[in-house]
């Protein structure tokens, strides 16, 4: 019995997910906000909670954000990531001011103490990779001159997270500056080992992982992903970025036929991400936080359009894909969730959790709203401002980027 209520579930969210995806297309819209939506109707406290099929949702979800970074990581090579670090480390920094800080001040505001105030400036600053790469497909845009800056500025968060999550473990925990900085050390050491890996052994790894078989590169090539993503979350660094470090490691044909043959399941895993997101939501404990998470939400909403648009002038991209790079950014998700769940399980303040959902779920349902409409609204406003007639909006010219 238990295993048919399950079928019926599943199969109802997989149903509902295609059903959703159709109508966000013919409008031309992300369905991502139409997933959460219906997760948060279907999840904890909601319409008709689910219970049989969630467990499989949960790991569902984790593998859908490995792909969506695995797949993201298959669009560069090692080189171009380095590049991109290289030139792009002052814009990590201009992001961790602009955004960590006002989440730091909120919760000092509200007499929350200084360990509140480490973690929701995490909450606030870490923008979300799974749905940025889910919108940068859905718009088209995985090819735009501003998609490196975006991805650039993603991998900065990520590797960042390497540090920030012990520390914040550390303090949560209150174990002793030795052992805080051991934790650390590790953290970094893993992260350091993959990255010289993927960059020194790249053109071996595609070698090993070809094949003219598509069942053999399909099996290989997700059987390294996850083993890769586990063994990095397992020694404290993100999942996220080891599946990343995995794409940028393959090249060549190995990447094209990889692309292909991942893109249904990526597509599939990561709809199951967003629905699970909502799941685990329970919609009470929004309305009495709901005010200053709106209010958090519309300022680092600002403070992260900011960060992008001065990020891609500095690498020299055109006035729109500027706007585009910075509404882009605004969605939170997955690891601000996480960090929130650290600071909830130490009990640290009751109202931290909560104060974060409603967060979370405003900017992930905005994201893909200000990644879709600040250029145009940012255009026309500069036109009337200064008196000229509006431009007819122009689809940024797509650069390919080279393989090896």
């Amino acid at each position: 019995m238990h295993g048919a209520v399950f079928l019926i579930e599943f199969g109802a969210i997989i149903l509902g997910l295609g059903l959703l995806g159709r109508l966000a297309g013919r409008f031309r819209f992300s369905p991502i906000p139409l997933y959460l939506l219906a997760g948060l109707a279907f999840g904890e406290g909601g319409l008709l909670p689910l219970g049989a099929s969630e467990e499989f949702v949960a790991i569902g979800a984790e593998i859908g954000v490995i792909l969506l970074l695995l797949m993201l990581g298959l669009e560069y090579t090692a080189s171009d990531l380095v590049s991109n670090l290289k030139t792009q480390y002052p814009a990590g920094l201009v992001d961790f001011t602009f955004n960590a800080l006002p989440g730091a001040a909120a919760a000092l505001l509200m007499g929350w103490g200084p360990v509140a105030a480490v973690v929701l400036a995490g909450v606030t600053w870490i923008s979300s990779s799974g749905v940025i790469a889910k919108v940068l497909g859905d718009l088209g845009r995985v090819g735009n001159r501003e998609t490196p800056v975006i991805l650039s500025i993603l991998v900065l968060e990520d590797l960042a997270m390497a540090v920030y999550l012990p520390i914040v473990t550390a303090l949560l925990a209150g174990v002793s500056l030795a052992a805080g900085s051991a934790t650390l050390a590790i953290a970094l050491g893993v992260a350091g080992a993959v990255l010289f890996v993927a960059l020194r052994y790249g053109r071996l790894i595609s070698r090993f992982v070809s094949s003219d078989d598509p069942e053999k590169l399909l099996l290989v090539v997700l059987g390294l992903t996850l083993l890769v993503a586990g063994v990095a979350q397992q020694l404290q660094v993100s999942a996220a970025v080891g599946a990343f470090l995995v794409g940028i490691a393959l090249s060549g044909e190995v990447a094209e036929g990889t692309h292909t043959l991942l893109s249904p399941l990526r597509d599939l895993f990561a709809a199951v991400f967003f629905v699970f997101f909502g799941l685990h939501t329970d919609p009470a404990s929004i309305p009495p936080v709901l005010l200053p998470a709106l209010a958090l939400a519309v300022v680092t909403a600002l403070t992260k359009i900011a960060t992008g648009y001065w990020a891609a002038r500095r690498s020299g991209i055109g006035v729109r894909g500027r706007w585009r790079a910075g509404g882009t950014l605004v969605a939170r998700g997955e690891f601000s969730i996480v960090i929130a769940g650290l600071a909830v399980s130490a009990g640290i303040e009751p109202r931290l959790g909560p104060l974060a959902t409603a967060y979370v779920l405003i900017l992930v349902v905005a994201g893909p709203l200000t990644a879709r409409f600040t250029e145009p609204i940012a255009m026309r406003l500069v036109s009337r401002r200064a008196g000229a007639p509006v431009p007819a909006p122009r689809e940024p010219q797509a650069t390919s980027v080279a393989r090896d």
